[in-house]
């Protein structure tokens, strides 16, 4: 056993590499960027068929007929399904509201609802019958916006809801409401000095993910089928799917695919029952792969927003008082309103300390595109709001903007309007300290040298509109406030299984979860705790499946915190049996086996002093150790119905941006020179990682300031621009520099102290490029993007 020797003391160079704090690399990075990655829509089996989705060409209509002889009789169709051909007595899904019709059954509801499906031995095939089959619509009014969905006599997108019952919901188009009450806004609003009101828009916005939905489904021996899909929750996705194929979960089987981001995208289901459906109906597996024009309609898109807001202040600038009303436009299906609207009331007030606050919430149904999680998730379309309104503020009083809101900052201890406590770091006031300390970019020289412009640095870029005339630079700050995990009570938890053992004579750890690795980087982290925890070099991540507890959703920023959470936490079950394991085999060789504390460092068992007893591979010998637990981070509680109180979040995160723009007044073009980020991480796990997940976010929360918006007809509720010629996304063109300033102020509850990053930066990105194109222009702006008519008025 090699263990009977005098003991000898662990060197700094057999200490384990790549664990937590170091930038390892991804083990999927190399394939990705030279084009070896295998994604979702990769996949292939033998003898396989090609699966079509027919959507409605409508926003809002009752099917009269559906004729599918035409298509039945193509040759190489092998099945064409409607309503009336599903399995199982249950025919809806939906992650909160089970509201959702596999395929539209008497009324279409939205622009592109599915109403049949085609399977057949060839993708054109396929879209060939799909567009015989004949359909009968008979047109009814739309509902577009709260006005058209409240009014008296409003059709109404969802009847006889047996939800509507309770007395929060006071319309059936109206799926949920949230108002957030504390103190007395409106005697507050007496001892203001200044009151500033505005009324902002937030326009619809989509992930735009580059891999589109896509997934193979293989039906099985035993009935069941085997699902290969790029999701973003496995568990969630079997017990949406299971129900409507009439099949016990244990006969879903499910594997994560490879998947092209997804930011929100792809937690609600989309072609995942209509392949199953036609897999099990033809007998033969079933491949389905979106276009782009499909995949607009093929996921929900992130919630269009209306926002009033008021503040209040005193002269020497401390604010008084917040009134506000947020409408979230959720389309024609519920997806994940609730819990967006539950996030944008409890995060209205941002990160600001104000007692009196009167605050309400709604999400619509509407005949409008179906509306859900993206980055956010609610809370961006309030921090584009409510910090308009600290600039208007701050203009009013005279005051510079990062100072007015460094006084009205919150800290650790402030109370949220929640009622619920902040108690870890808050550093609101240090984050915009350090954004606004961050190096200014330099100015242009060449105006002044006579020296012509780079026209790519120029707004317009590249199209050569203009040479630098009439260009003017501006610079604005946001700071935003965003929850991390899963709210308002829910079972947020997750499971790891780990096992170790010993592989051509070294120690090996396998770590097995449901986690969907959507590029966040979850198979590095997961990785590096492995390495921490156990001290072994050698680390395998087993591919995500149902075939182990679930993970929960990659979203809400919480996978490292909480999947990350549950590999430590069997990773430390791991440790503490392996030690045992030692004690038992060896602890007679050395008094140190049951009086010091012990570690897994390099490969051996060493004392906190560095003292190495043994090689892990001589305690382990032939024998492995396997356990599967589940974790959980402390539990939250849903709101107050009626007035919003309750501990609803179980972290906050935060990030301050300062942008840097010129704008060309006379054409109406921005150019985005600088987006300056400082973030607080609580620990940066992979500080490579950390840097890509905030430059990410930020360069989303750009797209929605100058660029993107998926534009529906107000009068017929059609999409209007379903390609990405027409929904613009910034380009590495587009994308300007960013330094990112890291700060680790541990949160104590949270493993390893970190903290949910990747939403953060999203929320202070976009006000800050507002604020910066309203110090440029001097316009007001109150509406996301900014189109060039509003910025020259033409």
């Amino acid at each position: 056993m090699g263990v009977t020797g005098s003991p000898t003391n662990i060197n700094q160079g057999s200490r384990t590499k790549g664990g937590i704090g170091e930038s390892t690399l991804r083990p999927d990075g190399i394939l990705k960027v030279t084009g070896e990655f295998a994604y979702s829509s990769d996949m292939w089996h033998e003898d396989m068929l090609w699966g079509h989705t027919l959507r409605s060409t409508v926003a809002h209509a009752e099917i009269v007929s559906i004729d599918v002889s035409e298509a039945l009789a193509t040759s190489g169709v092998y099945a064409v399904l409607t309503y009336d051909d599903l399995p199982a007595a249950m025919k809806n899904y939906g992650l909160e509201i089970q509201d959702t019709p596999v395929l539209a059954h008497g009324r279409v509801r939205h622009h592109g609802e599915p109403v049949a499906l085609v399977a057949a031995d060839h993708p054109e095939t396929a879209r060939r019958a799909a567009a015989k089959i004949r359909i009968d619509y008979r047109e009814l009014p739309v509902v577009t916006d709260e006005a058209s969905a409240t009014a008296p006599g409003a059709p109404l997108i969802h009847e006889g809801r047996d939800d509507h019952h309770i007395g929060h919901v006071p319309h059936p188009n109206i799926v949920h409401r949230q108002p957030i009450v504390r103190g007395d806004a409106a005697a507050a609003e007496a001892r203001a000095d200044v009151i500033v009101k505005g009324d902002y828009y937030f326009g619809m916005q989509d992930q735009a993910f580059l891999g589109p939905e896509s997934g193979l489904a293989v039906p099985a021996e035993d009935g069941g089928v085997d699902l290969y899909v790029a999701t973003q929750w496995l568990h969630s996705d079997l017990r949406q799917i299971a129900p409507v194929l009439g099949l016990p979960e244990d006969k879903v089987r499910m594997t994560l695919s490879g998947v092209g981001g997804a930011f929100g995208g792809r937690e609600d289901l989309s072609m995942q029952i209509h392949a199953c459906l036609l897999a099990l109906r033809t007998g033969k597996p079933v491949k389905i792969v979106y276009n782009r024009f499909e995949s607009f309609f093929g996921h929900v898109h992130r919630h269009p927003a209306r926002l009033h807001y008021e503040h209040g202040a005193t002269r020497d600038g401390k604010l008084t008082h917040m009134k506000c009303r947020i409408v979230l436009d959720g389309g024609a299906y519920a997806s994940a309103s609730p819990a967006v609207v539950g996030n944008a009331s409890s995060l209205a007030v941002g990160p600001y300390v104000i007692d009196d606050v009167d605050i309400e919430a709604i999400a619509l149904y509407t005949n409008n595109p179906p509306c859900g999680a993206m980055r956010g998730f609610g809370a961006v379309q309030a921090c584009f709001a409510y910090e308009a309104q600290m600039d208007k503020l701050a203009a009013a009083l005279d005051m510079d903007p990062v100072a007015f809101r460094q006084l009205n900052a919150m800290e650790q201890g402030t109370l949220l309007p929640t009622g619920q406590q902040v108690d870890s770091p808050a550093p609101v006031a240090e984050l915009l300290r350090r954004v606004k300390a961050m190096p200014l970019p330099p100015e242009r020289q060449w105006e002044s040298a006579g020296e012509h412009a780079d026209v790519r640095a120029l707004p317009g870029g590249l199209s050569n509109t203009t040479h630098g005339e009439g260009v003017v630079r501006g610079v604005g700050y946001a700071v935003g406030l965003k929850n991390v995990g899963f709210s308002e009570g829910f079972d947020d938890y997750s499971t790891a299984r780990v096992r170790m053992e010993v592989i051509g004579g070294e120690p090996v750890a396998t770590v097995h979860t449901a986690m969907a690795e959507v590029g966040q980087g979850g198979v590095t982290v997961h990785a590096q705790i492995a390495r921490t925890e156990l001290g072994v070099a050698q680390v395998t991540i087993h591919p995500a499946d149902t075939q182990v507890g679930s993970a929960g959703s990659t979203s809400a920023s919480r996978q490292t915190y909480v999947t990350g959470g549950a590999v430590k936490n069997s990773c430390e079950a791991v440790r503490e049996q392996l030690l045992e394991l030692g004690r038992r085999k060896l602890g007679t060789y050395h008094p140190a086996w049951a009086t010091a504390e012990l570690l897994l460092e390099g490969g051996k068992v060493v004392t906190d002093g560095g003292e190495v007893l043994a090689d892990i591979a001589d305690v382990l010998e032939d024998e492995a150790i396997d356990i599967e637990l589940e974790w959980r981070h402390r539990p939250t509680e849903p709101f107050d119905l009626h007035t919003g109180q309750g501990n609803g979040h179980v972290q906050y995160s935060f990030a301050a941006h300062r942008a840097v723009v010129e704008v060309d007044t006379e054409l109406g073009l921005v150019k985005v020179i600088e987006l300056a980020c400082a973030q607080d991480v609580g620990k940066a796990l992979n500080p490579l990682s950390v840097v890509g997940q905030i430059q990410g976010g930020t360069i989303q929360g750009m797209g929605i300031a100058v660029m993107e918006e998926i534009i529906v007809d107000p009068v017929t509720a059609k999409v209007r621009n379903p390609s990405f010629t027409d929904y613009l996304l910034p380009t590495i063109l587009d994308t300007p520099t960013i330094p990112v300033d890291v700060l680790e102020l541990a949160d104590d509850h949270a493993p390893y102290g970190l903290r949910g990053i990747g939403e953060a930066p999203t929320l202070s990105s976009t006000p800050a490029v507002l604020a910066a194109i309203r110090n440029a222009t001097g316009l007001e702006l109150d509406r996301t993007p900014v189109r060039p008519e509003h910025l020259t008025g033409v």
